[in-house]
């Protein structure tokens, strides 16, 4: 069993690998500076930003293994597991960790628009990759941070420093949309086309007999993406959720399925749905009149 580094506070893991600690709820380390650095395989209760300035190989996150590259940067999230199981060796490794608390967003403006940073539930491997120039900017601020949590604490210090994550995280989003928009342009349609072809074979082979309507999570793990990575790029891709394309996509095949002769009931389980009633209201919001005044107004 490989052994796990609970992460339950910021300076769990400062601790382990002898960095400072500079306060309960946030900690900012330089890995260049430290003497002694060990791998760790961590199961995160804060959130934490690492950046690599070097190739770091086998590392994982979940059951995916991935190799990050330099200037990336990964993001996990409180019950995330990711890293790299502890060998007892010393490594000399270089970069940027943020880590805090989640008990520095209780009652701030960051703790209500933290779902908003969709990256904290990306894949590692759907890492920030940055020019150096994007790192600086990130680093500028980290900095900054550390120099303000190495001041003796009054009651202004923590309402700055919570400021500044957010400056990071803001930093962090634009990066990731003009990746997000580089990616789309490189994939153009054939991520589209491979998201239909995936929700008609979802359909020709029954699946939905057993797992019921498909969902983001599904398609974005047979296309091997994250869901929120996913959904971000079909988003930036077409200007719409990936949540409407699979709606549109079981709407029109339960018009095919109703002019071809299924009754209501027939088409509601055919497509997935648990029942008739949950379909029909479906398809009134979807195309504004019911199953029934459609047939009416086909025949």
């Amino acid at each position: 069993m490989e052994r796990i580094l609970k992460v339950h506070t910021v300076n769990d893991y400062a601790r382990y690998i002898g960095a400072p600690e500079l306060h309960s709820l946030v900690s900012v380390i330089h890995y260049d500076e430290l003497e002694h650095c060990r791998h760790s395989l961590n199961n995160y209760d804060v959130y934490a930003l690492f950046i690599g300035d070097e190739e770091l190989e086998e590392l994982s996150y979940g059951q995916i293994r991935y190799t990050l590259n330099q200037h990336a940067l990964m993001c996990v999230a409180p019950g995330q597991i990711g890293g790299k199981t502890d060998t007892g060796e010393e490594i000399h490794t270089k970069g940027w960790a943020l880590l805090f608390d989640t008990e520095l967003l209780r009652n701030s403006e960051l703790g209500r628009r933290i779902s908003d940073y969709h990256f904290f539930s990306y894949n590692t491997s759907e890492a920030l990759l940055m020019s150096p120039e994007q790192r600086q900017s990130i680093v500028g601020i980290l900095e900054q941070i550390r120099l303000e949590l190495q001041q003796e604490e009054d009651e202004h210090t923590l309402r700055i420093v919570t400021s500044q994550i957010e400056q990071v995280l803001e930093y962090v989003s634009r990066y990731y949309a003009l990746q997000l928009s580089s990616s789309a342009k490189a994939a153009n349609s054939d991520l589209l086309t491979r998201f239909e072809n995936l929700l008609q074979h979802y359909y020709d082979d029954g699946i939905q007999r057993t797992l019921g309507l498909p969902t983001v999570k599904y398609c974005a793990q047979e296309l091997f993406l994250s869901p929120n990575y996913f959904g971000d790029l079909i988003r930036e891709l077409t200007g719409k959720s990936a949540t409407s394309h699979i709606h549109r996509f079981i709407m029109q095949r339960s018009q095919t399925l109703l002019l071809g002769g299924a009754t209501i009931s027939e088409t509601a389980e055919s497509l997935g749905f648990e029942y008739p009633q949950h379909f029909t209201r479906q398809f009134k919001k979807y195309f504004g009149i019911t199953p029934s005044a459609f047939l009416q107004k086909s025949n």
